[in-house]
C-alpha cells in the first residue's frame, strides 16, 4: 500500500510541512486539555535505527521553553505503539538532549487508551487526547454556521475543523474529511481557507485513504496555495543564488555597478556584502 511519503511529490510535502507548522506556531495544547509551553516551530527530525511504521508521521514541535512537543495521531491503541513512541523519545533525547513531552491524539474509535509503559527501571508516560468525546456532528454544524454567517473563525475553531474526521460523527473519517474541505474552501479568509485544508492533509496522512488525501491535495491545488508556495519558494531561491554570486564576484574584484546588473540586486545590499567580506 503506498503512503503518503509515496504518493505526494516533494513539492507538496514541503507545502504540507509549511502550513502543519503554522498551524500551532504561537499557540499551546491547552484547547486539547494539555498543558505545555508555546510552540515555536515545527523540527524536521530523522533519526537513524529507529524502526517506524509505514503509515508513522512523527510530528515535533520546538517549544518556547526549549523542550520538544511529540505529537502522535493514532486511530488504534496498542502497548507497541507506546513502546514504539519510547523508543523514538529516548534517540531524540540521545541526540539532542532536550525534555520530550508527547501528546498521543487517538481517532473516536479508540475508547480507552493506557498512558504508562513500567519496564521496572524506568516508566514512560504520555498525555492522550480522546476524540471520542468530541461531538463531530454538532461541531461541524456550528462551524458551517460561522462560516456561513461570515464570523472570524478563531484558533480552536481552525483546529475542530482540521480534525473533525477524529471525532466521533455519523459518518466514515473520509466523507467527513471531504465534507470539512468543502466547508473551509468558503472560508472568507485565503490564508486561514488554505491552512485548513493543507493542514487537514499533512496529519490526515496518518488516518484517511490516499484517494482521500488526493482529492484534498488537488482543492488545495484549485485555490492556487500549491502555485503560490513555489513562488514564494523559487523568488528565495533566486535571491539566495544571486547572493552568492555577488560575493564571489566581490572576492574577485569585480565592479560593483557590473554587480548589480546581473544580480538585480540594490546597493544597501551590496555594501552590506562588502562589510561582511
Amino acid at each position: 500500500m503506498l503512503t503518503l511519503e509515496t504518493k505526494i511529490a516533494h513539492n507538496d510535502k514541503d507545502i504540507l510541512q509549511k502550513y502543519a507548522g503554522a498551524l500551532f506556531r504561537d499557540k499551546t495544547l491547552e484547547f486539547y486539555g494539555v498543558k505545555s509551553a508555546k510552540i515555536v516551530d515545527l523540527i524536521n527530525v530523522e533519526l537513524p535505527n529507529v524502526e517506524v511504521s509505514e503509515q508513522a508521521t512523527d510530528t515535533i514541535y520546538l517549544l518556547a521553553d526549549d523542550t520538544y512537543l511529540h505529537l502522535e495521531f493514532q486511530t488504534t491503541h496498542s502497548k507497541k505503539d507506546l513502546l514504539r513512541f519510547a523508543v523514538y523519545d529516548f534517540r531524540l533525547y540521545e541526540r539532542d538532549e532536550r525534555k520530550i513531552k508527547t501528546v498521543v491524539i487517538y481517532s473516536s474509535d479508540v475508547i480507552r487508551a493506557e498512558k504508562n509503559i513500567n519496564i521496572g527501571s524506568a516508566v514512560y508516560s504520555v498525555d492522550t487526547v480522546m476524540m471520542c468525546e468530541r461531538d463531530g456532528n454538532k461541531i461541524y454544524k456550528e462551524l458551517e454556521t460561522k462560516i456561513k454567517n461570515g464570523t472570524e473563525l478563531t484558533d480552536n475553531d481552525i483546529q475542530n475543523l482540521i480534525f473533525l474526521p477524529l471525532m466521533k460523527c455519523t459518518v466514515s473519517k473520509d466523507d467527513i474529511a471531504v465534507q470539512a474541505a468543502t466547508l473551509a474552501q468558503t472560508i472568507g479568509d485565503k490564508s486561514k481557507r488554505n491552512l485548513c485544508i493543507a493542514a487537514a492533509v499533512a496529519f490526515g496522512g496518518k488516518y484517511l485513504k490516499q484517494a482521500t488525501i488526493k482529492k484534498l491535495m488537488e482543492v488545495l491545488e484549485m485555490n492556487g496555495a500549491v502555485a503560490e508556495y513555489l513562488e514564494e519558494r523559487d523568488e528565495k531561491v533566486i535571491a539566495k543564488r544571486d547572493l552568492e554570486v555577488a560575493k564571489k564576484a566581490l572576492r574577485r574584484g569585480v565592479a560593483v555597478d557590473v554587480i548589480l546588473d546581473i544580480t538585480g540586486l540594490d546597493m544597501p545590499t551590496i555594501e552590506r556584502l562588502q562589510s561582511e567580506l
